[in-house]
């Protein structure tokens, strides 16, 4: 792995029973950018990310994160690592400021060091005038901020963030984007987003991997992906052209159900 790559995977491979969720994935990401990881429900984005950020082990495969091996050496993964899943990972019960609290206390962040955290972390995020309201009054979009501003609080080198805007409006979209290219340009900070949006991805990511059926079908810049269909061609098009169909197209119920699930959460 050379000095700039950050995640780096060979082969990475993931089954369920006889279903190949991800086939022999191989890929770097560079340090420092925002990469994309693009294909239609059911594509296998969220199983990479969850054998990335250690949470489901490979079936085959390696993939290592600042030369940390996933699998071996999970927990030095863990510690260099933020993931906010689409699932809720804040507590509507407790306020904004609680709810960071918590965190700093799961990540061993130094009592001395806390508070300077957290109200750090809400600046950052827009989020210091809400922090003493509880969580369940939120927005769909400040319950996202919060929860990026969750898993930023160690200061980790790579976050990870599974479909980050599903079921917000276009302008909370638009707030989240920001905030995302933000930390990414004032830290430093290697972002790896899951989407299944394709204005977003072009929006946010320097690179993207468009996956199909659980294999790397392309991987380059937005600009690169689009020139390879044709001068006129949209991130639209060169999506269907390598997946077979357009971004909207259904998924599996159980990821469709998911997504409803997490629309309905954040609405």
């Amino acid at each position: 792995m050379t000095a700039n790559i950050i995640i780096s995977t060979r082969g990475l491979t993931r089954r369920f029973g006889n279903v190949v969720a991800v086939d022999g994935l191989h890929l770097d990401i560079e340090a420092g950018e925002i990469f994309g990881l693009v294909g239609r429900n059911g594509a296998g984005k969220t199983t990479v990310i969850k054998m990335l950020t250690t949470l489901l082990p490979p079936s085959a495969g390696s993939a290592s994160i600042a030369g940390w091996d996933v699998v071996s050496q999970a927990s030095r993964v863990r510690r260099i690592i933020g993931y906010v899943p689409q699932a809720l990972s804040a507590d509507g019960e407790l306020t904004g400021y609680e709810n960071l609290l918590v965190f700093a206390r799961l990540f061993d962040i130094p009592r001395a060091e806390r508070r300077a955290r957290i109200e750090g972390a809400l600046r950052f995020m827009d989020l210091t005038e809400v922090a003493p309201r509880l969580v369940r009054s939120y927005s769909g979009g400040m319950i996202r901020r919060l929860e990026i501003a969750q898993s930023t609080l160690h200061r980790p080198k790579v976050l990870f963030l599974d479909e980050p805007t599903v079921g917000l409006d276009p302008l909370a979209r638009h707030t989240v984007w920001e905030h995302i290219a933000r930390l990414n340009a004032e830290f430093g900070t290697t972002v790896v987003v899951t989407t299944h949006y394709m204005d977003e991805a072009e929006v946010l990511c320097d690179h993207l991997a468009i996956l199909h059926q659980g294999a790397l079908a392309a991987v380059d810049t937005p600009e690169a992906l689009k020139a390879r269909i044709g001068p006129d061609a949209t991130l639209d098009d060169a999506f269907a052209h390598f997946t077979g169909g357009s971004p909207e197209q259904e998924g599996s119920y159980a990821e469709t159900s998911r997504t409803r699930r997490a629309a309905s959460r954040l609405g």
